[in-house]
């Protein structure tokens, strides 16, 4: 009952803030990360405006303080924003992901390099929309890739897009099918989704990652598989070592620190 009381706060005070503020006054907005290992400076991206907002309305509302980082996993990723590591840490526990979701805003030129700022969110299974969760996040370490491990990168992207494009056709026929009240059997549907789902693939160029990307992959690192699948909406402009640091401490079975490490202020930074 207390986690679902702090859910209903913690989303009360994000969508009141929304309303209240001007998306013109959080352009060019950066945002300090203290953590008990450092600090780390992250710039929101103003061409994703929807997460740099939200982000911005978390940090105001101080709802990532006393935070911790409970997912990490050296040369992929740190990850913070789950609520339920505020109030008590408990090793060996599950990440939630119960809080609100956003719409993603998937950008050809913002892509998961290292100090890349990201969202996480579902699997598409349950989330095919690829919605991102409002308060979680994670920031990118990586490692540097090969001409021949980012061909097969851009497989694995090209297979989550199609792997989410499945979900989503199947719920859009199914959701379909119950509004008209026609029972369509499982080979119907089927039929259907495998007819949509050709269409859409014949339409679409499969992905290719750019080669001013591929250079950047190669000479810095970062994590290019999860591009055009998970939104980036930021990036760290200082307080890359504070990153290398979290991500090489150890952890449990679950990725989650031996030793809490926790976000002790956000502030904001205006240009």
């Amino acid at each position: 009952m207390l986690a679902i009381k702090k859910y209903f706060i913690l989303c009360y005070v994000v969508l009141f803030t929304v309303s209240c503020s001007s998306p013109k006054d959080n352009k060019n907005t950066s945002v300090l990360i203290k953590t008990s290992l450092g600090d780390i400076t992250v710039r929101l991206y103003d061409e994703t405006p929807i997460h740099r907002d939200n982000f911005i309305k978390l940090v105001k509302n101080n709802l990532l303080e006393g935070v911790s980082f409970h997912r990490v996993i050296k040369n992929f990723m740190i990850q913070s924003g789950d609520p339920e590591t505020q109030s008590n840490y408990i090793k060996g526990t599950k990440d939630s992901l119960i809080s609100y979701t956003i719409p993603s805003e998937f950008n050809s030129t913002l892509f998961h390099k290292k100090g890349a700022l990201a969202a996480a969110r579902e699997g598409n299974e349950v989330n095919p929309e690829m919605r991102s969760s409002g308060t979680q996040f994670y920031i990118v370490q990586g490692i540097k890739y090969s001409d021949e491990e980012l061909n097969l990168a851009e497989e694995r992207i090209n297979n989550n897009l199609k792997q989410a494009l499945f979900f989503k056709t199947i719920k859009e026929v199914s959701d379909s099918n119950k509004i008209s009240g026609i029972n369509l059997t499982d080979e119907e549907i089927q039929e259907k989704v495998s007819l949509r789902m050709f269409q859409s693939m014949a339409e679409n160029v499969p992905y290719k990652i750019p080669e001013e990307q591929r250079k950047i992959y190669k000479s810095i690192g970062g994590v290019p598989r999860l591009d055009g699948t998970y939104t980036v909406f930021g990036e760290v402009v200082s307080g890359l070592d504070v990153v290398d640091k979290i991500a090489s401490v150890n952890t449990n079975e679950q990725d989650r620190p031996l030793t809490d490490i926790r976000i002790i202020k956000m502030k904001l930074i205006r240009k």
